[in-house]
């Protein structure tokens, strides 16, 4: 039997097949799947993008009759952002599912799908991200351990939630402690708009919202719902700052181990499931606003332009368009226009 992942304790298969029906495990054939694999993100397993996986990998396991397994760990189960990314580097993380931002600290280009105010709809964007540039920033991923296993999923655009003060006016900003992740990008535009961002991982956010270490966040609506940070906030600027994707991230050392048709199969589905995710946030984007009143969050409208006008004052494009290079920035400017 091939295992690529380090199977679990027995400790953890007892307890395991105890919280699961008789039905499901006499579903496949009592001898172990061939191929053991983890599949790794950081959402709330209530989020689309673990919904949408379980069925990628339901799908494979039904197409394989059991031959490959490969198990979703949900919510930082088995790390932190920064802690499942070291693992998908060295393999003991097959797949993981992880922000452009956050990879952008080890492939520094993918970074730029996340630049502020690049994007103004969703046209913009899957023009760029099924395009040219997604196909650069891919290669880029590529010459590392890892890959993309298929296109980036939706993460959506991102707004700015408060505990104390209304950010309605990029003046608002002044001052306010923000928690952002561990993503130059982000840290960068929050400073150009002299904002005070911090860095703090995803599963630290909460606490530090609930204890005041920050004042607020900044997050797409499904993230906002799904890990109740309703709960510790009190309004939401719908700034629509920065877009952000999920790359399904594969180490490339552990897939290799695969027949060729088993690589196409894994592909194929996962590649399915980003299509079902991308609808799923479109017609979340909607309703999570009626959800999220109705759980005590005031939405703000704000005027887009005014915070776009305000960084381009600063060199906040100039110092970017240096560190992502010609060939990316020029990319990103075919769909974007001229930026800064």
């Amino acid at each position: 039997m091939k295992k690529i992942a380090m199977s679990p304790s027995r400790r953890s298969v007892i307890a395991g097949a105890a919280a699961v029906p008789l039905v499901a495990i006499l579903r496949w054939p009592a001898q172990a799947a061939e191929f053991e694999l983890k599949y790794a993100t950081g959402q709330d397993p209530t989020h689309p993008v673990n919904i949408r996986a379980q069925e990628a990998l339901n799908r494979i396991r039904e197409a394989t009759s059991g031959r490959v397994d490969i198990k979703l760990f949900p919510a930082n189960q088995l790390g932190s952002d920064t802690d499942l990314l070291a693992q998908v580097r060295n393999g003991s993380v097959d797949f993981f599912n992880l922000s452009s931002l956050i990879l952008a600290t080890f492939v520094p280009v993918s970074g730029i799908t996340s630049l502020g105010f690049a994007f103004k709809n969703y046209d913009e964007v899957w023009a760029a991200m099924d395009g040219a540039l997604g196909d650069h920033i891919r290669g880029e991923i590529a010459k590392t351990p890892i890959f993309a296993v298929s296109r980036i999923w939706d993460n959506g655009f991102r707004h700015v939630t408060s505990s104390t003060r209304e950010i309605k006016t990029p003046g608002d900003l002044k001052g306010f402690k923000l928690r952002v992740p561990q993503a130059p990008p982000l840290t960068s535009l929050f400073k150009a708009l002299e904002a005070a961002p911090s860095p703090i991982n995803f599963n630290e956010v909460y606490t530090s919202l609930q204890t005041k270490v920050v004042e607020g966040q900044e997050n797409p609506l499904a993230i906002i719902a799904t890990t109740r940070l309703y709960e510790v906030q009190k309004t939401c600027s719908l700034t629509g700052h920065v877009w952000d994707g999920y790359w399904v991230l594969g180490n490339k050392r552990s897939f290799a181990k695969l027949p060729a048709d088993l690589q196409a199969l894994i592909s194929r589905e996962i590649d399915k499931s980003a299509a079902d995710q991308r609808a799923d946030i479109a017609k979340l984007s909607e309703s999570l606003q009626t959800e999220l009143k109705s759980k005590g969050i005031t939405f703000i409208d704000v005027q887009q332009d005014d915070f776009r006008k305000a960084l381009a004052t600063t060199s906040f494009y100039s110092e970017w368009k240096q560190k992502y290079g010609e060939t990316a920035w020029s990319l990103l400017e075919k769909v974007s226009g001229k930026l800064g």
